[in-house]
């Protein structure tokens, strides 16, 4: 038995923001905002010359290269102070001044950005012929012809260049009750017992060993929220509101298909998805909770049980230094390359992932700009999980810098690839974990790459089915925290099973779920990364010398290519239903494996 690692805190880094500014008064952040606004009037100046070249292919296409390499030297700019302002205040939260900083940059930042909204609205006022001409007129127009592509997917749900100015210069305001929904959580106090715990201290408590500590902390976790629920209730209303009336105006067919525009995929691939994952939720989910509690020798399990280990003995506990080789050496056996990216993240203060007071919950790996580096933000605690949760953010960190040489605006992956390489890595590292355990390990091993399936997969897709009902009930009017809860309490029912009791208190778990107001609808990229990446694997099993170049072509190429074009060197096609259901086939024998032992 692994005891728990003394002094964890002294060996966990935290990074320094120096390589971006050394301070919110750092000169430097006044000057890019300068630079930004004069970058902007250049652009500004080609106003109505796009339309005008139209007939003219040549002329047209050099002030396409011309306006796009200048709307993205802007865009480095402001992101730049965007990131700083963000990754300060995210480590700050108890801190009002970083809070006022961030929003005052947010303001800055949108106020400059929409001197040039004039940009993409006449670019989408060509007709796609013309466009076409002047690519085909001009190779350094060419260039952009993706970034074009992803535009002009929105052309049809554009509005007046008045209306997209209102909506440009409302965005810091309700950007304000994310960050008021943030300070609420950043503050929230679970008092367990004697102990005062953060959310993300509440949270690792429920993998206690310790059934008694699972519970206590699953119960103070509930109370802090349940506390807060009007807050945090008001803040996901107002939010689902402002979207609507959006959404509306911009005429889309349902309050997902802003999201499937950004990311490019179809609607009936996100259907299709979301159809396979709870057509199997009987086979995959139920019968693991039952399972597991057959295993833990109850009847049922108690929602804090769903991530409890299979025995009460202390969890194997993992330092620093130990989470770091593992993740090198695995991403190693892919490819050395993608290894030695990573390292630099370790030998460089671009981590923080001790955990604090005033630090926010989660996990991100921040690409800021290409011409920067990102920087990787998480909890890390020693347990298993955030060995996995380090190696998911490396991949993110690897797929950023690899697919940087593009350029700000090429580099960009929507998500339905953005999520590949990082859920990649996690499979990489729990291998090696599986490889590396004794006989008696493996099915507590196995039992936890199933839950991360299982949280990757079923979970987000109900929580994608959570909001879809959220937001069809919000159409009618306000809802109250207790509505709320009630639709909560159906859809994770649904997708847990017979076999795990939703004890009270946990109708209020909705309100940590960030990605619900900082990016509605984003979840379903986890399902649809997971069972992407089941393919991706077969596909390296199949050969495995022949997949790492074609892998980091495929993260080197950024948002380049469609998800679909990125795949077909795999052989892999998420268009068809076909897809999903194998990926979840191959979840199920990951269950048949676990009920073996058993």
């Amino acid at each position: 038995m692994n005891a728990p690692i003394p002094n964890l805190d002294a060996e966990v880094p935290l990074w320094s923001l120096e390589d971006l500014y050394s301070g919110p008064d750092d000169p430097r952040i006044a000057a890019d905002l300068d630079a930004a606004r004069g970058i902007n009037a250049r652009l500004k100046a080609l106003e109505g010359r796009f339309l005008a070249s139209r007939a003219d292919p040549a002329a047209l296409g050099a002030l396409i290269a011309l306006g796009v390499q200048l709307y993205e030297d802007a865009t480095n700019a402001l992101w730049s102070v965007g990131a700083y302002a963000g990754l300060a205040a995210s480590v700050s939260r108890d801190d009002p001044k970083w809070a006022q900083f961030e929003a005052d940059v947010r303001a800055k930042a949108s106020a400059i950005g929409a001197e040039v909204l004039f940009f993409t609205l006449e670019l989408n006022a060509l007709e796609d012929a013309e466009i076409a001409a002047a690519l085909a007129a001009d190779p350094a127009a060419a260039r952009w012809r993706p970034w074009l592509r992803r535009v002009r997917l929105s052309r049809p749900h554009e509005l007046s260049p008045d209306l997209e100015r209102i909506l440009i210069d409302r965005a810091p305001a309700v950007a304000n009750w994310v960050r008021l929904y943030d300070d609420t959580l950043a503050r929230l106090v679970a008092r367990v017992g004697s102990e005062k715990l953060t959310l993300s201290e509440a949270l690792n408590r429920l993998s206690d060993p310790d059934t008694g500590r699972r519970k206590a902390a699953a119960r103070g976790l509930a109370k802090a929220l349940g506390d807060r629920k009007d807050i945090l209730s008001l803040c996901l209303n107002t939010l689902a509101d402002e979207k609507q009336v959006e959404d509306r105006w911009r005429r889309y067919a349902s309050p997902v298909a802003g999201r499937n525009i950004a990311n490019e995929v179809d609607g009936a691939a996100v259907e299709a998805l979301e159809a396979a994952v709870v057509d199997a939720y009987p086979r995959i989910s139920h019968r693991y909770y039952r399972l597991k509690a057959k295993v833990m020798g109850k009847t049922r399990l108690d929602h804090w049980d769903r991530n409890a280990p299979l025995t009460a003995a202390a969890p194997r506990a993992y330092g620093w230094g130990e989470a770091r080789a593992m993740v090198l050496d695995s991403f190693a056996d892919l490819a050395p390359p993608l290894a030695e990216r990573a390292r630099v993240f370790f030998d460089q203060p671009w981590i923080d992932a001790r955990p604090r007071a005033g630090k926010q919950s989660g996990a991100y790996s921040h690409p800021v700009t290409a011409p920067r580096h990102p920087y990787v933000f998480m909890n890390y605690m020693g347990e298993r999980r955030d060995v996995l949760t380090l190696a998911h953010e490396l991949g993110h960190a690897v797929h950023q810098t690899l697919a940087a040489p593009q350029g700000t605006l090429l580099a960009d992956t929507p998500l339905t690839l953005a999520e590949t390489a990082s859920i990649f890595a996690e499979g990489l590292v729990f291998d090696r974990l599986l490889a590396e355990a004794t006989p008696q390990d493996r099915k507590g091993l196995l039992a936890g790459k199933i839950e991360d399936a299982l949280n990757t997969v079923v979970r987000q897709i109900a929580f994608h089915r959570f909001e879809t009902r959220f937001h069809a009930a919000r159409k009618d009017g306000e809802l109250s925290p207790d509505t709320i809860g009630r639709i909560w309490l159906e859809v994770m029912g649904e997708s847990l099973g017979p076999s795990v009791r939703l004890n009270p208190g946990y109708e209020h778990y909705w309100a940590y779920v960030s990605h619900f107001v900082h990016a509605p609808f984003y979840v379903y990229a986890y399902a649809f990364g997971n069972l992407l990446v089941e393919g991706l694997m077969e596909a390296r099993r199949g050969d495995p010398k022949g997949f790492a170049p074609l892998y980091e072509s495929l993260l080197a190429g950024g948002g380049a290519a469609t998800y679909v074009e990125a795949l077909v060197p795999f052989g892999l096609d998420p268009r068809l239903p076909s897809f999903w259901q194998g990926g979840c086939l191959r979840l199920e024998r990951l269950v048949d494996a676990f009920e073996a032992l058993v």
